[in-house]
């Protein structure tokens, strides 16, 4: 290595694992599909959540995160539980999967072509294995800041 190069400037994310841009389909109903583009972003930081901004043609973009897990999982059978799952589709078409968002304010079924996210995720996983995902976290400042709970604002 070069001296100039630091070794966090040697492991980013991009030069590890460049984002992922798929082609999905959102399901508006059982017949109509909206062709939209999804951006995929895996941090070495955050290696158990991966980023996904769903860029809209018009107006602005939605962004997700979702587990690296799930994700993975839910290409070759159910995975996921309230607001975020992710299964297969019926074998016969192209490799693809459902993804089920929900929340609030939204709602969306979009179909996934797994193929590339499989590989994508699997390059994940050479930079940071699922085994050691967990062991930069600061369990000490997650647990501080849960049992503080939310902030009010004062009068």
């Amino acid at each position: 290595m070069h001296r100039d190069q630091s070794p966090l400037r040697a492991r980013s994310a991009p030069d590890l694992v460049p984002s992922l841009f798929l082609e999905l389909d959102q399901m508006l109903d059982e017949f109509t599909r909206l062709p939209m583009r999804a951006k995929f972003r895996f941090d070495p930081a955050m290696p158990a959540v991966i980023t996904v901004e769903f860029l809209a043609e018009r107006g602005p973009s939605l962004v997700w995160l979702i587990g690296r897990e799930l994700l993975l999982l839910g290409t070759t059978a159910m995975s996921g539980s309230g607001d975020v799952r992710m299964w297969p589709t019926l074998p016969g078409g192209r490799p693809a999967s459902w993804l089920l968002l929900e929340s609030e304010e939204v709602e969306a079924l979009f179909e996934v072509p797994t193929a590339a996210l499989v590989e994508w995720l699997e390059a994940t996983y050479r930079v940071t294995p699922a085994e050691t995902e967990m062991a930069g976290l600061n369990w000490d400042g997650f647990l501080m800041e849960l049992l503080s709970g939310p902030a009010t604002a004062s009068e």
